[in-house]
């Protein structure tokens, strides 16, 4: 993408205020809402266009870049080569990965044909040529097929010229207040033996997270409440989240029925759905086959637990007892509170639980554009 390498040390003060650098160009497929753009905006790329077939999850992402082409399509009617004219620096997305996921074991099979849409992301990366890409999924693509998915994406994308690298990371080892873990891979035409970056030290807590948010009631629609806190005495993660804006948004909270927060009362920090009564839990013939998530308080001075269809599994605010706001789980995910998602309540809360955290998205490709200024393109 450079047609030279410049040396900043060895130029004057005024020509280093002209130089410029080029502007790294990225393509984004299977969208989603945009958590993977959002933080490839944080390290410093832009978005040229993004595909995402379902139609609330597109409309966040446009309402939050008003300046990308975001195509409502199915993208195996897509020719990337129609939508972008420059050099793509990196073209990055999740296919659907209902097939792959270990919690999905009716549709976990080679029939699934979610599963065959990582060919449309090897497409897209075969025809517009990209630097680098970014692979993401679950973390039960690895053991699918006893491993053998992994090694045939490996050995397609090693056709088409791509070294690739590729690591289950955990979001709360990257400054993300949830233990989410994201298969993710990398690949490079440039032939960098990629390293994935290095865990944070300190992980944020949910207490810290939620510090400034409004409190709530079961089933309260606020669009807009003032924090609780100022910016001044908040946790260093909750300024980040905040910026410059003034108002916490979209704090939109599921109404429980009252036998659901009667249920919610037994249960404390960090515990589930074993904390309640047997005579609470009768409409269930067997609790034992109950996920250990469900009805899961979560835990103040603990990262979250996976914040993905938490309205069905009743994830429980740390101290209230109800269910997470639109913007607690936004929060938890690391999407800044300046990002509005479009679409009803149920739509919303899908596209928060589907979502790539912006935090772990935004230090994987700081890593990549590490490797980028070092080349010479």
């Amino acid at each position: 993408m450079r047609e030279e390498i410049i040396n900043l040390q060895t130029l004057n003060p005024s020509q280093q205020i002209n130089v410029k650098k080029p502007l790294l160009w990225a393509v984004d497929i299977f969208s989603g809402a945009g958590g993977m753009s959002i933080g490839a905006e944080m390290a410093g790329i832009n978005i040229k266009f993004a595909v995402e077939k379902n139609e609330h999850a597109a409309d966040t992402f446009k309402f939050n870049h008003p300046n990308v082409e975001v195509l409502k399509k199915d993208i195996t009617d897509v020719n990337p080569l129609e939508y972008v004219k420059e050099p793509v620096f990196v073209v990055f997305g999740g296919p659907p990965c209902q097939g792959f996921s270990t919690a999905n074991t009716k549709t976990r099979n080679s029939s699934n044909k979610n599963n065959y849409l990582f060919e449309e992301f090897l497409r897209f990366v075969k025809q517009l040529k990209p630097l680098w890409f970014v692979f993401e999924n679950v973390e039960g693509i690895t053991t699918y097929e006893d491993g053998n998915t992994i090694k045939t994406i490996k050995s397609l994308f090693d056709k088409v010229g791509y070294v690739t690298t590729e690591k289950v990371l955990c979001a709360s080892d990257y400054g993300v207040p949830q233990d989410r873990n994201r298969f993710i891979m990398v690949g490079n035409r440039i032939g960098v033996e990629f390293e994935f970056p290095e865990k944070l030290r300190n992980k944020v807590t949910v207490g810290e997270a939620l510090f400034d948010l409004p409190e709530l009631s079961n089933g309260d629609q606020f669009y807009e409440l003032p924090y609780l806190k100022s910016i001044d005495e908040s946790p260093d993660y909750v300024k980040q989240m905040r910026g410059a804006t003034d108002f916490a948004k979209q704090n939109f909270v599921s109404r429980n029925k009252e036998y659901v927060l009667e249920r919610y009362r037994y249960i404390g920090p960090g515990q589930n759905w074993k904390a309640i009564p047997n005579h609470l839990m009768e409409n269930y013939a067997n609790k034992n086959n109950c996920h250990s998530g469900i009805y899961k308080r979560l835990h103040p001075d603990k990262p979250s637990v996976v914040i993905s269809n938490y309205r069905k599994n009743m994830l429980i605010h740390p101290f209230k007892d109800r269910g997470l706001s639109v913007r607690e789980a936004a929060r938890l995910q690391s999407f800044p509170d300046n990002f509005i998602f479009k679409g009803s309540l149920s739509h919303i809360q899908q596209q928060i639980g589907n979502a790539v955290p912006p935090l772990l998205a935004k230090a994987i490709f700081e890593q990549i554009i590490s490797y980028n200024d070092e080349q010479t393109v």
